[in-house]
Formats: C-alpha cells, sequence, structure tokens
C-alpha cells in the first residue's frame, strides 16, 4: 500500500496552476492513499473532489471547524478549508473533529476514514496542526486530542491505524515524542506509533519544508521535517510492516512548484520486519 501525505496550501499563491502541478506529481506517484491538509472548498467546488476525480480515487473531506482566520488572510469569506483523503478503495466510514485553537483562534482539525481495502480494513487519519514557532505546548494539547481520537476510532481489525499529517514540528520536539509514545508516556496508554522516517535511507533528503522551494525561501528557514506518516506497530501477518520511504513534490512541475511543502511517500507492506 503506498501512501502519501501533503500540505497543498490552500488557496495561497498561484493555485489555480499549483492545484494543476499537484495533480501530475500525485498522478506519477500513483498511490493507493493520500491524506491531505489545506484543502479548499467553495460552493460545490472541492479540490479533493477534483484530484479524486482526475484520479479515479474514492475521496472524503472534513472541515477544520471556524475558517475565518484563513479566509480574512486571503480576503475572501466563501472558502472552506480542511483535511481530506484520496484512496483507491471506498471509504466506509469518515468522521472529522476540530482541534485545540490558541490565541488566534486559527482552525486546525483531523479526519478519520476507515477504507475498505483488500486485505483487510484500513483505519487512516489525517491532521493539521498550528504552525506558529512558540506553539509547541499548544501542538502537544492538539496531539492528545488527536491520539485520543485515533483510540475511539481505531478498531478491532489486523491493519494498525496509520496517521499522516502537517504536524508543524520538529522531530525531536515534545509534540511529535508525545505523539509517538515511545520516547515519553504516550499520551493514551498503550497506544504507541512509529515515524515512517525512521526506516528511510539516512541519506535521503527529507526536508518537507525546504528553503530550496520559492514558497519557503522568504521564511529564512531553517529546512525541516514537519510532515509525517506514522503508523502503529504491525498488526498480524506483518500488515503495515514500512518497506520504503521517500520525499516527493519537492522540484517545479512545467515551472511551478505545487505546493510550500513537499510530500512524504511511504510503501507498507504484509510482511515481518527482520530482526
Amino acid at each position: 500500500m503506498r501512501v502519501v501525505t501533503w500540505n497543498l496550501w490552500w488557496r495561497f499563491g498561484p493555485w489555480q496552476e499549483r492545484q494543476k502541478a499537484i495533480l501530475a506529481v500525485l498522478r506519477e506517484l500513483r498511490p493507493d492513499v493520500v491524506g491531505l491538509q489545506e484543502v479548499w472548498q467553495q460552493g460545490g467546488e472541492n479540490l479533493a473532489e477534483w484530484l479524486a476525480g482526475e484520479l479515479g480515487l474514492h475521496w472524503a473531506w472534513g472541515s477544520y471547524g471556524d475558517p475565518e482566520a484563513w479566509q480574512r488572510r486571503i480576503g475572501d469569506p466563501g472558502v472552506g478549508i480542511g483535511n481530506a483523503v484520496l484512496s483507491r478503495w471506498p471509504v466506509r466510514e469518515q468522521a472529522a473533529i476540530g482541534l485545540p485553537t490558541g490565541a488566534n483562534g486559527s482552525g486546525r482539525g483531523a479526519l478519520y476514514t476507515l477504507l475498505d481495502a483488500p486485505a483487510a480494513p484500513v483505519p487512516f487519519f489525517t491532521a493539521h496542526l498550528s504552525s506558529a514557532t512558540d506553539a509547541s505546548a499548544l501542538r502537544c494539547r492538539q496531539v492528545t486530542s488527536l491520539v485520543e481520537f485515533v483510540a475511539r476510532h481505531r478498531g478491532e481489525g489486523p491493519f494498525p491505524p496509520v496517521v499522516t499529517g502537517d504536524f508543524n514540528a520538529w522531530p525531536d520536539s515534545d509534540e511529535v515524542r508525545l505523539f509517538g509514545g515511545y520516547r515519553t508516556a504516550p499520551a493514551v496508554p498503550g497506544q504507541v506509533f512509529f515515524d515512517v522516517w525512521e526506516y528511510a535511507d539516512p541519506g535521503a533528503p527529507s526536508a518537507t519544508w525546504d528553503t530550496a522551494n520559492p514558497y519557503v525561501a522568504p521564511t529564512f528557514g531553517p529546512s525541516v521535517r514537519v510532515d509525517y506518516i506514522h503508523v502503529a506497530p504491525p498488526g498480524r501477518d506483518g500488515l503495515g510492516h514500512v518497506r520504503a520511504v521517500r520525499r516527493a513534490g519537492d522540484a517545479p512541475v512545467d515551472g511551478v512548484w505545487p505546493s510550500d511543502h513537499a510530500a512524504v511517500v511511504a510503501d507498507l507492506g504484509a510482511e515481518t520486519p527482520a530482526t
């Protein structure tokens, strides 16, 4: 199962040209499941629906909650924002929640889907956490809400939960360690998640927020990985074992950079890790 997570930078920058570049990258990757953040919806149009239609995939979308702070940034009160899932398999169930917000009230959220994959149903989640540099404490609260959300929907099937998203946090941060639950006490007792990048080639480019990207360059860096695919320990028959990990969407397509974030791609298999 090929899993992708990608923040699509909502309706910022040259968004109409960018969405064509986003489509080109996803078409080349041929994912089975995609977790998307900052996905716009306006009237009867939804970026996830359009991408799904072009790629022949199923889709689900869930609002962050209050979009007002986002809408003020682009001067358009009619555009919604949320997370989305694209899937090769039908979506059996879905649910969305807003995550705790800080002083600026900028909405953030998480989306759950249960995917009707042939080997076993896959509980799949995607989330977007707050981005302020000094918001680690808030992100810890958001992670706690996210982990509790996963616990409510993880089910009893053989395929362990897959949790994707833009955490806006460095890999060694309190919030990422709290989410994993194996370098500090887990937010939900007994619930542990592995960062798939632990299985990547140590020399592979890892920054998903990269100053090589012209949308990021004005922020003056540093370049860092803030986007994640997390998997629970493999279930029965080794379902969920990480086979390969890499970065994608990290170059222009016909002169257009698709997003301000690069994507993360992971191939999950049905084999038992070597011991």
